[in-house]
């Protein structure tokens, strides 16, 4: 029996994402401070990868308090660029920053998504992706932004892959739902498997 599920995320690209696939959910997102979180987990040295994992577990357990019996889809996508963790960026200079600083270099999208029912845990997957942005001439990026505007600032990397962000690539290792930051293969199989959607 279908327990009903909640996206914990104020996302537009997940709820799409899962709208599309043909889910039936409701939407919640978390209030919790995010970066308040990651910051500790930064400094203690915590891999990009688990910090995803540690702050979509965080925001689904927050909504699952509030969702007795519910299945509650949590996710989160770190941008590591080395040893450095990026984040979105909150001004159209962010933005033009964050492109040179990406330019002709390989950086990697680390997609979370975990299931949590009454405050548990009880799924989680972990994806990354691996973009490398061509050579980016300052005046391009200036170009560039000047067309896309603020949908820039929607996503960590200033690019939208599924849009003229596409103009910025190299090459693309991963799947495309990763990088959109909602591995949704594995997400799927597993509502599946728990009879949450047909299969």
């Amino acid at each position: 029996m279908a327990k009903g599920i909640v996206l914990a995320s104020s996302s537009v690209h997940r709820r799409e994402l899962l709208k599309n696939a043909g889910i039936d959910f409701t939407v919640e997102a978390s209030d919790l401070d995010e970066r308040a979180i990651e910051l500790p987990l930064l400094e203690s040295g915590v891999s990009p990868e688990d910090i995803a994992g540690i702050l979509a577990e965080a925001k689904a357990t927050d909504v699952s308090t509030r969702h007795q019996g519910a299945i509650v889809i949590g996710a989160d996508q770190t941008l590591s660029l080395g040893d450095e963790v990026l984040h979105k960026p909150a001004t159209m200079e962010d933005a033009r920053r964050t492109l040179l600083k990406l330019s002709g270099r390989t950086h990697h999208l680390n997609s979370a998504v975990v299931l949590v029912e009454d405050g548990a845990v009880t799924w989680r997957h972990v994806a990354t992706a691996s973009i490398t942005l061509r050579e980016l001439d300052p005046g391009f990026i200036g170009r560039y932004l000047a067309h896309t505007g603020p949908k820039a600032l929607t996503s960590v990397g200033a690019y939208q892959i599924e849009k003229e962000g596409i103009q910025l690539m190299e090459s693309i290792e991963g799947d495309f739902f990763t990088i959109i930051g909602l591995p949704l293969l594995p997400l799927v199989k597993e509502l599946q498997r728990r009879g949450e959607i047909d299969g």
